[in-house]
Protein backbone atom coordinates (compact mmCIF):
# COMPACT_ATOMS: atom_id res chain seq x y z
CA UNK A 1 0.00 0.00 0.00
CA UNK A 2 1.36 3.34 -0.48
CA UNK A 3 2.38 6.03 1.85
CA UNK A 4 2.35 9.75 1.73
CA UNK A 5 5.64 10.84 3.19
CA UNK A 6 5.75 14.98 4.31
CA UNK A 7 8.84 16.33 4.91
CA UNK A 8 8.63 19.14 6.48
CA UNK A 9 11.37 21.81 6.97
CA UNK A 10 11.08 24.69 9.39
CA UNK A 11 13.17 27.68 8.89
CA UNK A 12 13.90 30.90 10.04
CA UNK A 13 16.50 33.11 7.94
CA UNK A 14 17.96 30.11 6.04
CA UNK A 15 18.01 32.15 2.62
CA UNK A 16 21.36 30.00 1.77
CA UNK A 17 20.49 26.50 2.28
CA UNK A 18 17.02 26.55 2.17
CA UNK A 19 16.62 25.57 -1.71
CA UNK A 20 20.04 22.85 -1.25
CA UNK A 21 18.10 21.49 1.30
CA UNK A 22 15.04 20.93 -0.81
CA UNK A 23 16.65 19.40 -3.37
CA UNK A 24 18.40 17.22 -1.26
CA UNK A 25 16.01 15.94 0.10
CA UNK A 26 13.95 15.79 -3.30
CA UNK A 27 16.55 13.64 -4.67
CA UNK A 28 16.67 10.98 -1.66
CA UNK A 29 12.79 10.72 -1.80
CA UNK A 30 11.57 12.67 -5.37
CA UNK A 31 7.57 11.04 -4.15
CA UNK A 32 7.70 13.27 -0.86
CA UNK A 33 5.67 16.21 -0.51
CA UNK A 34 7.97 18.70 0.54
CA UNK A 35 6.63 21.68 3.04
CA UNK A 36 8.99 24.53 4.22
CA UNK A 37 7.63 26.61 6.99
CA UNK A 38 8.97 30.01 6.58
CA UNK A 39 8.86 31.01 10.83
CA UNK A 40 8.66 34.95 10.56
CA UNK A 41 12.01 34.87 8.18
CA UNK A 42 13.24 38.43 7.62
CA UNK A 43 15.59 37.98 4.40
CA UNK A 44 14.43 36.26 1.35
CA UNK A 45 13.54 32.38 2.39
CA UNK A 46 10.10 32.58 1.57
CA UNK A 47 10.47 34.05 -1.83
CA UNK A 48 13.79 31.16 -2.68
CA UNK A 49 11.63 28.87 -1.57
CA UNK A 50 8.26 29.27 -3.50
CA UNK A 51 10.57 29.47 -6.54
CA UNK A 52 12.34 26.19 -5.70
CA UNK A 53 9.25 24.28 -6.28
CA UNK A 54 9.39 25.22 -9.85
CA UNK A 55 13.20 25.10 -10.02
CA UNK A 56 13.12 21.32 -8.70
CA UNK A 57 9.92 19.70 -9.90
CA UNK A 58 9.31 18.67 -6.55
CA UNK A 59 5.41 18.69 -4.46
CA UNK A 60 4.27 20.80 -1.56
CA UNK A 61 4.43 24.30 -0.52
CA UNK A 62 5.59 26.77 1.85
CA UNK A 63 3.85 27.76 5.09
CA UNK A 64 3.93 30.77 6.33
CA UNK A 65 3.55 30.91 10.31
CA UNK A 66 3.94 34.41 11.76
CA UNK A 67 4.68 33.33 15.21
CA UNK A 68 8.64 32.90 15.40
CA UNK A 69 10.03 29.80 17.00
CA UNK A 70 10.31 26.54 15.61
CA UNK A 71 7.77 24.42 18.02
CA UNK A 72 4.94 27.13 16.23
CA UNK A 73 6.25 25.99 13.02
CA UNK A 74 5.87 22.31 13.36
CA UNK A 75 2.60 22.54 15.48
CA UNK A 76 1.21 24.44 12.28
CA UNK A 77 2.17 22.03 9.94
CA UNK A 78 0.86 19.11 12.28
CA UNK A 79 -2.25 20.85 12.10
CA UNK A 80 -2.57 21.57 8.61
CA UNK A 81 -0.43 18.94 6.43
CA UNK A 82 -2.25 15.67 6.00
CA UNK A 83 0.31 12.47 5.53
CA UNK A 84 1.17 8.91 6.46
CA UNK A 85 4.45 9.57 7.44
CA UNK A 86 5.67 12.70 8.87
CA UNK A 87 9.53 13.71 8.10
CA UNK A 88 10.99 16.58 10.01
CA UNK A 89 14.17 17.96 9.20
CA UNK A 90 16.25 21.53 9.34
CA UNK A 91 16.87 23.91 6.78
CA UNK A 92 20.16 24.09 6.86
CA UNK A 93 21.82 21.54 5.22
CA UNK A 94 22.84 20.04 8.39
CA UNK A 95 21.14 16.96 8.19
CA UNK A 96 21.81 14.70 5.22
CA UNK A 97 18.70 13.23 3.17
CA UNK A 98 20.95 10.41 2.67
CA UNK A 99 20.07 9.09 5.62
CA UNK A 100 16.49 9.03 5.13
CA UNK A 101 15.90 5.55 3.90
CA UNK A 102 16.96 4.47 7.08
CA UNK A 103 15.23 6.90 8.70
CA UNK A 104 11.59 5.95 6.79
CA UNK A 105 11.53 1.89 7.45
CA UNK A 106 10.88 1.32 10.44
CA UNK A 107 7.88 3.33 10.50
CA UNK A 108 6.73 2.23 6.95
CA UNK A 109 6.95 -1.13 8.08
CA UNK A 110 5.14 -0.44 10.77
CA UNK A 111 7.73 -1.33 13.28
CA UNK A 112 7.82 2.25 14.97
CA UNK A 113 5.95 5.37 15.45
CA UNK A 114 8.79 7.53 15.95
CA UNK A 115 12.10 6.79 14.56
CA UNK A 116 15.18 9.60 15.34
CA UNK A 117 18.30 10.13 14.01
CA UNK A 118 21.18 9.48 15.86
CA UNK A 119 23.78 11.98 15.55
CA UNK A 120 25.87 10.57 18.47
CA UNK A 121 26.42 7.25 17.43
CA UNK A 122 29.30 7.86 15.42
CA UNK A 123 31.03 10.68 17.18
CA UNK A 124 30.12 13.15 14.45
CA UNK A 125 28.11 15.41 16.03
CA UNK A 126 30.98 15.64 18.77
CA UNK A 127 33.82 16.41 15.83
CA UNK A 128 31.11 18.97 14.21
CA UNK A 129 29.89 20.35 17.43
CA UNK A 130 31.68 23.77 18.07
CA UNK A 131 29.76 24.76 21.30
CA UNK A 132 30.93 22.32 24.69
CA UNK A 133 28.29 23.36 26.59
CA UNK A 134 25.56 22.50 24.58
CA UNK A 135 27.03 18.87 24.39
CA UNK A 136 26.84 18.96 27.80
CA UNK A 137 23.49 20.17 28.03
CA UNK A 138 22.46 17.59 25.86
CA UNK A 139 24.09 14.43 28.04
CA UNK A 140 22.89 16.28 31.27
CA UNK A 141 19.07 16.10 29.27
CA UNK A 142 19.35 13.04 28.25
CA UNK A 143 20.70 10.96 31.12
CA UNK A 144 17.78 12.86 33.27
CA UNK A 145 14.84 11.58 30.96
CA UNK A 146 16.42 7.99 30.41
CA UNK A 147 16.39 7.64 34.42
CA UNK A 148 13.27 8.88 35.05
CA UNK A 149 11.31 7.64 32.33
CA UNK A 150 13.66 4.12 31.38
CA UNK A 151 14.34 4.84 28.31
CA UNK A 152 17.92 4.03 26.16
CA UNK A 153 17.68 6.34 23.86
CA UNK A 154 20.83 7.84 22.68
CA UNK A 155 19.86 11.25 21.37
CA UNK A 156 17.22 12.79 22.55
CA UNK A 157 17.50 16.39 21.00
CA UNK A 158 18.17 15.33 17.71
CA UNK A 159 15.99 17.57 15.00
CA UNK A 160 15.91 14.75 12.73
CA UNK A 161 12.72 12.45 12.70
CA UNK A 162 10.39 10.80 11.12
CA UNK A 163 7.23 10.04 12.77
CA UNK A 164 3.70 8.09 11.84
CA UNK A 165 0.04 10.03 11.94
CA UNK A 166 -0.84 8.02 14.83
CA UNK A 167 2.01 9.69 16.53
CA UNK A 168 1.36 13.30 14.93
CA UNK A 169 -2.21 13.36 15.19
CA UNK A 170 -2.00 12.59 19.20
CA UNK A 171 0.96 14.61 20.10
CA UNK A 172 -0.06 18.14 21.07
CA UNK A 173 2.87 20.63 20.99
CA UNK A 174 2.34 22.95 24.19
CA UNK A 175 6.79 23.93 24.06
CA UNK A 176 7.37 27.42 22.72
CA UNK A 177 10.78 26.84 21.09
CA UNK A 178 13.88 25.03 20.96
CA UNK A 179 12.27 22.69 23.63
CA UNK A 180 10.29 20.63 21.39
CA UNK A 181 12.47 17.86 20.72
CA UNK A 182 12.91 17.06 24.40
CA UNK A 183 8.93 17.18 24.88
CA UNK A 184 8.39 15.36 21.70
CA UNK A 185 10.80 12.67 23.53
CA UNK A 186 9.49 12.73 26.89
CA UNK A 187 5.91 12.40 25.14
CA UNK A 188 6.49 9.33 23.32
CA UNK A 189 8.54 7.59 26.31
CA UNK A 190 5.83 8.59 28.72
CA UNK A 191 2.96 7.96 26.80
CA UNK A 192 4.44 4.67 25.23
CA UNK A 193 4.72 4.69 21.51
CA UNK A 194 7.35 2.61 19.95
CA UNK A 195 10.55 4.56 19.08
CA UNK A 196 13.69 3.09 17.01
CA UNK A 197 17.17 5.18 17.05
CA UNK A 198 19.05 5.01 13.22
CA UNK A 199 22.70 6.39 13.01
CA UNK A 200 22.92 9.21 11.10
CA UNK A 201 25.54 11.96 9.84
CA UNK A 202 25.92 15.26 10.90
CA UNK A 203 27.05 18.20 9.39
CA UNK A 204 28.28 21.89 9.71
CA UNK A 205 26.93 24.81 8.36
CA UNK A 206 27.85 26.03 5.23
CA UNK A 207 29.94 28.98 5.39
CA UNK A 208 27.98 32.17 6.09
CA UNK A 209 24.96 30.46 7.21
CA UNK A 210 24.59 31.07 10.97
CA UNK A 211 23.26 29.09 13.87
CA UNK A 212 20.25 30.52 15.83
CA UNK A 213 20.83 28.99 19.08
CA UNK A 214 22.72 30.29 21.87
CA UNK A 215 24.54 28.94 24.65
CA UNK A 216 23.33 31.17 27.60
CA UNK A 217 19.84 31.43 26.35
CA UNK A 218 19.69 27.24 25.56
CA UNK A 219 21.52 26.65 28.76
CA UNK A 220 18.12 28.25 30.52
CA UNK A 221 16.16 26.41 28.34
CA UNK A 222 17.58 23.57 29.38
CA UNK A 223 17.24 24.21 33.26
CA UNK A 224 13.67 25.22 32.44
CA UNK A 225 12.89 21.44 30.24
CA UNK A 226 14.12 19.62 33.57
CA UNK A 227 12.08 21.65 36.19
CA UNK A 228 9.25 20.84 33.81
CA UNK A 229 10.26 17.41 33.57
CA UNK A 230 9.64 16.62 37.12
CA UNK A 231 6.34 18.76 37.55
CA UNK A 232 4.35 17.69 34.82
CA UNK A 233 5.39 14.03 34.55
CA UNK A 234 7.20 13.16 37.68
CA UNK A 235 5.28 15.10 40.41
CA UNK A 236 5.49 12.52 43.14
CA UNK A 237 8.95 12.37 42.40
CA UNK A 238 9.37 15.89 43.17
CA UNK A 239 7.16 16.90 45.54
CA UNK A 240 8.08 14.31 47.94
CA UNK A 241 11.21 15.22 47.88
CA UNK A 242 10.41 19.04 48.31
CA UNK A 243 7.92 17.45 51.25
CA UNK A 244 11.21 15.81 52.90
CA UNK A 245 13.55 18.62 52.46
CA UNK A 246 10.85 21.03 54.09
CA UNK A 247 10.21 18.38 57.12
CA UNK A 248 13.95 17.94 57.73
CA UNK A 249 14.02 21.67 58.12
CA UNK A 250 11.31 21.78 60.33
CA UNK A 251 12.61 18.99 62.52
CA UNK A 252 16.30 21.24 62.46
CA UNK A 253 14.81 24.13 63.34
CA UNK A 254 12.62 22.76 66.02
CA UNK A 255 15.21 20.39 67.62
CA UNK A 256 16.41 23.49 69.49
CA UNK A 257 13.20 24.42 71.23
CA UNK A 258 12.20 21.02 72.31
CA UNK A 259 15.70 20.06 74.01
CA UNK A 260 15.05 23.62 75.65
CA UNK A 261 11.77 22.80 77.23
CA UNK A 262 13.08 19.37 78.17
CA UNK A 263 16.09 20.88 80.47
CA UNK A 264 14.39 23.70 81.66
CA UNK A 265 10.67 23.23 80.89
CA UNK A 266 11.01 26.93 78.94
CA UNK A 267 10.89 27.87 75.65
CA UNK A 268 13.08 30.93 74.68
CA UNK A 269 13.58 30.61 70.89
CA UNK A 270 9.58 31.40 69.98
CA UNK A 271 10.99 32.33 66.53
CA UNK A 272 12.20 28.50 65.60
CA UNK A 273 9.05 27.58 67.03
CA UNK A 274 7.09 29.35 64.77
CA UNK A 275 9.47 28.77 61.64
CA UNK A 276 9.14 24.92 62.28
CA UNK A 277 5.49 25.21 62.64
CA UNK A 278 5.53 26.91 59.18
CA UNK A 279 8.15 24.13 57.30
CA UNK A 280 6.29 20.96 58.81
CA UNK A 281 2.64 22.79 57.22
CA UNK A 282 4.50 22.93 54.11
CA UNK A 283 6.10 19.16 53.71
CA UNK A 284 1.94 18.39 54.68
CA UNK A 285 1.10 20.22 51.67
CA UNK A 286 3.80 19.59 49.40
CA UNK A 287 2.67 15.66 49.80
CA UNK A 288 -1.09 16.63 49.26
CA UNK A 289 -0.03 18.20 46.17
CA UNK A 290 2.59 15.06 44.87
CA UNK A 291 -0.19 12.93 45.41
CA UNK A 292 -3.37 14.73 43.72
CA UNK A 293 -1.15 15.39 40.70
CA UNK A 294 0.45 11.95 40.51
CA UNK A 295 -3.36 10.99 40.18
CA UNK A 296 -3.51 13.38 37.39
CA UNK A 297 -0.81 12.59 35.62
CA UNK A 298 -1.90 8.65 36.06
CA UNK A 299 -5.23 10.17 34.52
CA UNK A 300 -4.03 11.56 31.55
CA UNK A 301 -2.19 8.57 30.50
CA UNK A 302 -5.27 6.34 31.30
CA UNK A 303 -7.00 9.13 28.42
CA UNK A 304 -4.00 8.97 25.99
CA UNK A 305 -4.48 5.43 26.09
CA UNK A 306 -8.34 5.08 25.76
CA UNK A 307 -7.84 7.90 22.66
CA UNK A 308 -5.38 5.64 20.94
CA UNK A 309 -7.56 2.39 20.88
CA UNK A 310 -10.12 4.65 19.68
CA UNK A 311 -7.70 5.94 16.97
CA UNK A 312 -6.90 2.33 15.68
CA UNK A 313 -10.61 1.54 15.67
CA UNK A 314 -11.37 4.61 13.70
Amino acid sequence: MFKTIAIILPAYNEELTVVDTMRDFFGACPDAEIYVIDSASEDRTYELAREAYQQIGCKGYVLRESRGGKAAAIRKAFMEIEADVYVMADADMTYPASDLPALLAPVLNGRADIVCGNRHSSGVYKRENKRPLHDFGNNLTRRLINSLFKGSLGDILTGYRVMSKRFVKNYPILSDGFELETEMSIHALDKGYFIVEVPTDYRSRPEGSFSKLNTLTDGVLVLKTIFSIFVKYRPLLFFSLCSFAFAAAALAAGAIPVMEYIHTDKILHIPLVILASGLSILAMLSFSVAVILDGLAAGQRFNHALQLLHWRNR
